[in-house]
């Protein structure tokens, strides 16, 4: 309520957070994965005087460093800008809340990119051993990192009774440590630890595919099935994280994970099925092309090869991603905050008061479609667009005024019942804003209003 909406036509402000998300991430966890694999490649190569894999490993650490260093910082910092346009109610929160655990991490990272930095430009030029020492330290400062966003991340899905009772009443820093290792925190961790060290795989698979030099081939072929073992355990431990994750979730949370499943027989395949579906299937693929590929024939391999196995790792994580951000329905924050980012605790307030006499960025006086549009904009918007991604126009299919009135007295009313009380959270405001809404969806499913021609008009 303190901050405008943006607007993003088309494709909507969730799927800007989720395409800047999807793309960091894969850079990210490589970042942790890849900062263990270099050390530990490095340690190897010393033990077992194995001089042949410095040319590669120094070549392998030339990409990790522009990867990690320019395109993973760059995007982070685009996800800070997305989420605090689409979202900026639950990002403040998130600082207010976990201030302390941003700093720390911060530091981290800062020391993260430096040793990156220091570690690619020594080779060779400082005593072997204080070279692996600075790989840990990256390693070490990386892995903290996915330590402390691990606890803000999943604190969104599960924040914890104890946070819960104090939410709202400004002593919320009393729970840090009750929301930080919230009920799937370590479940969280240890999925997202078994994706970096599979990246970090993948990813030396693409910098060994690209080795064309002849005299390097048989170097090429032992690193190649070497860092073939690094996808094992995400094959055998998936199941295990998976399941721990499934036990430690929400109820509600739990109770839409298995209506999909549970229906399957019947044919209704939930979109939260589907997506988890999508996850087990292209995981399972992506051990047995590595096992059949990399590590039975890895002459055979190329960077073809590598770059269609990172293919499949995006659509692996993308799809954990979107599968986690579904089954938090109709929440940003569980059972704190609505994805339209209207507190639990406020909805008898706007109910009472009017839910646009409480929003700062709208004018005191609408004519009815500029105050339906407003009530749009602050409510629906967080998911739908106009005409495009889950668009109303396709949604309500011409409905007439009357049908419009009852599914939004329905989302009003949000009773234990009601078909949309799992993925939707309830429609606030006063009868007039309600009556407003109506009106303005009416035109909108029938073509025959602009996009914020009528709000811009108020204005």
């Amino acid at each position: 309520m303190n901050y405008p909406v943006w607007d993003v036509p088309g494709v909507g402000g969730p799927w800007v957070i989720g395409i800047i998300s999807i793309f960091h991430v894969l850079i990210a966890w490589f970042a942790v994965g890849g900062g263990i694999y270099l050390p530990y490649a490095e340690r190897k190569l010393y033990r077992e005087g194995r001089e042949e894999w410095l040319p590669v490993l120094k070549k392998h650490s030339r990409m990790f460093l522009v990867l990690t260093g320019v395109f993973g910082a760059v995007s982070g910092v685009g996800i800070w800008f997305a989420i605090g346009l689409v979202q900026p109610e639950a990002t403040s929160t998130l600082i207010h809340n976990f201030v302390f655990g941003w700093a720390i991490e911060w530091v981290f990272f800062v020391i993260e990119l430096a040793a990156a930095a220091v570690y690619y430009y020594t080779w060779d030029r400082i005593p072997r051993e204080l070279h692996l020492k600075v790989g840990w330290l990256y390693a070490i400062s990386s892995f903290l990192t996915l330590v402390i966003i691990n606890g803000i991340l999943s604190f969104m899905m599960t924040p914890g009774q104890a946070w819960l009772n104090v939410a709202g009443t400004g002593t919320e820093a009393s729970q840090f440590w009750a929301a930080f290792f919230n009920p799937t925190y370590f479940p969280s961790l240890f999925m997202r630890t078994l994706a970096c060290l599979s990246l970090a795989g993948i990813y030396a698979l693409i910098t060994y595919g690209r080795v064309t030099d002849e005299s390097l081939q048989a170097t090429r072929t032992e690193m190649v099935r070497w860092s073939a073992k690094w996808l094992i355990p995400m094959a055998l431990l998936l199941p295990v994280g998976l399941g721990w994750m499934y036990v430690t979730m929400e109820p509600e949370s739990r109770e839409i994970m298995s209506l999909g499943f549970s229906t399957i027989g019947s044919g209704l395949f939930t979109q939260v099925t589907r997506i988890s579906m999508m996850t087990v299937l292209t995981t399972v693929t992506v051990a047995g092309a590595v096992y059949f590929f990399a590590f039975l024939f890895p002459r055979d391999l190329t960077a073809g090869h590598a770059f269609a196995l990172l293919g499949l790792a995006a659509i692996a994580t993308s799809s954990t991603e979107y599968a986690r951000e579904t089954i938090r329905k109709p929440y940003v924050i569980q059972e704190h905050m609505y994805s339209n980012s209207i507190r639990m605790n406020e909805v008898e307030k706007y109910n009472t008061e009017g839910y646009l006499v409480n929003s700062k960025w709208n004018p005191p006086q609408m004519e009815p479609v500029a105050k339906g549009e407003a009530m749009f904009r602050g409510q629906c918007m967080s998911c739908h667009t106009r005409s495009g991604y889950r668009s109303m126009e396709r949604l309500l299919q011409k409905r007439d005024r009357k049908a419009i009135d009852q599914l939004l007295q329905t989302l009003h009313d949000f009773e234990p019942d009601s078909p949309y009380r799992k993925y939707m959270p309830p429609l606030v405001g006063t009868q007039d804003e309600r009556d407003s809404l109506a009106v303005y969806l009416e035109k909108l499913s029938l073509g025959k209003t602009e996009p914020a021609l009528a709000l811009n008009a108020a204005r």
